[in-house]
C-alpha cells in the first residue's frame, strides 16, 4: 500500500514515525512551506519535514494545495491512502477522491466537538476537563467527515495547550497504530457525526490573547493555560504590552475578598506573585513579560521594583 503522508506541525510527528516504524510504505509528505522564525525570521522547516528529509523520503511543499499544478503532482504518486494530521490546508475533492483506501485525518478533538483549526487550545481555554482524539474520513467540509475511531484524553489544571499537543500527538499515533489493520481489512464501520452536536475552534486572534480582568478567576487562569507556550495571554501596564506566561490556580484570597478595588488593580506584588483582581476575585500571575524582555518569573521581575501595590492593568 502506498500511503502519502500530509503534516505540517509537532502535533502530526509521532504519527509519521509511527507509520514508518510499522514498515509502512510512505511514498512521500506534504507539509506547509518553510516559514520565518524568531527575531531573526530565519527560514525553518516545519517539524514534520524534518522527520521526512532525516528519513529520506520526498517532500512536497505546496503554498496551495488547491492549484492545479499541486494537485497534479499529488495524483502522479497515486496513493492508495492518505493520512493527514494537522497538515493546515483542506484538501480539494479531487484529491479526496483519489486514494482507493480514502483520506483520514487524525484530529485533536472529540468530534462533532471542536472542529477547526485550534481545537487543542480552544477546549483548554473553555475549561473542558477531557478532549480527546477522533480518526475520521475526510470529507469536503470542514472536520465534517464520519469517524472511524476516537480515544479520550483528560486535561488536568496543570496541563497547558504544550502539554495536551504532546499528549494528544502520542494518543493519536497510538490509535491510528490501531486503526490502521482494521481499516486496510475492510472492518471499519464508520459514524456519522451528530451535526447537532457540532461545535467549532476558529484559529485564535490577538483579541484571544488579551485579559479581560471582568472575568472570573478560573477564566483567565484557562486562558493562559491555552495560549501558552506559543503567544500568552496580554495586558496593558502604562500603556504598553505586558504578557502574563502563567499563573496560580485560584485560590480564596482574604485581599480579594475584603477589596474594592475594581477589576485589573494589583492587590499584591512580591516575590510570591502579582495578584491582580479579577471579577469574581483575584489571581496570582507567576511568570510574566514586560514590553521589551524576555518572559521572566515573578521573583526577577519584582526585584526591579517599577510595580506595586494599586497599578492598573488594562
Amino acid at each position: 500500500m502506498n500511503i502519502l503522508f500530509m503534516g505540517t506541525p509537532e502535533f502530526a510527528v509521532p504519527s509519521l514515525q509511527m507509520l514508518l516504524d510499522e514498515g509502512y510504505n510512505v511514498i512521500a509528505v506534504v507539509s506547509q512551506p518553510d516559514r520565518p522564525k524568531g527575531r531573526k525570521r530565519v527560514l525553518t522547516p516545519p517539524p514534520v519535514k524534518e522527520l521526512a528529509v532525516a528519513k529520506s523520503l520526498p517532500v512536497l511543499q505546496p503554498t496551495k494545495l488547491r492549484s492545479p499544478e499541486s494537485v497534479e503532482e499529488i495524483v502522479k504518486l497515486a496513493p492508495d491512502l492518505i493520512v493527514t494530521a494537522a497538515y493546515g490546508q483542506i484538501l480539494p475533492k479531487a484529491i479526496l477522491d483519489l486514494p482507493r483506501y480514502g483520506c483520514i485525518n487524525v484530529h485533536g478533538s472529540l468530534l462533532p466537538g471542536y472542529r477547526g483549526g485550534a481545537p487543542i487550545q480552544r477546549s483548554i481555554m473553555n475549561g473542558e476537563s477531557v478532549t480527546g482524539v477522533t480518526i475520521m474520513y475526510m470529507a469536503e467540509g470542514l472536520d465534517t467527515g464520519d469517524m472511524i475511531s476516537r480515544v479520550e484524553v483528560p486535561i488536568t489544571d496543570d496541563d497547558t495547550s504544550g502539554t495536551m499537543f504532546e499528549k494528544l500527538s502520542i494518543a493519536g499515533a497510538k490509535l491510528l497504530r490501531e486503526t490502521l489493520p482494521e481499516l486496510i481489512a475492510g472492518r471499519i464501520q464508520a459514524v456519522k457525526q451528530d451535526d447537532s452536536l457540532a461545535s467549532y475552534a476558529s484559529n485564535l486572534t490577538r483579541e484571544d490573547e488579551r485579559i479581560d480582568w471582568n472575568r472570573s478567576s478560573r477564566e483567565i487562569f484557562n486562558q493562559v493555560r491555552g495560549l501558552v507556550p506559543w503567544s500568552g495571554g496580554f495586558t496593558l501596564w502604562n500603556e504598553e504590552v505586558f504578557k502574563v506566561w502563567a499563573c496560580r490556580k485560584p485560590e480564596p484570597s482574604a485581599s480579594a475578598v475584603n477589596s474594592s478595588a475594581a477589576p485589573g488593580t494589583v492587590l499584591a506584588c512580591d516575590e510570591g506573585g502579582i495578584e491582580v483582581r479579577t471579577g469574581d476575585g483575584s489571581i496570582v500571575l507567576t511568570q510574566v513579560q514586560p514590553a521589551g524582555k524576555k518572559a521572566m518569573d515573578v521573583s526577577e521581575f519584582v526585584r526591579g521594583g517599577k510595580m506595586t501595590k494599586g497599578t492598573i492593568l488594562t
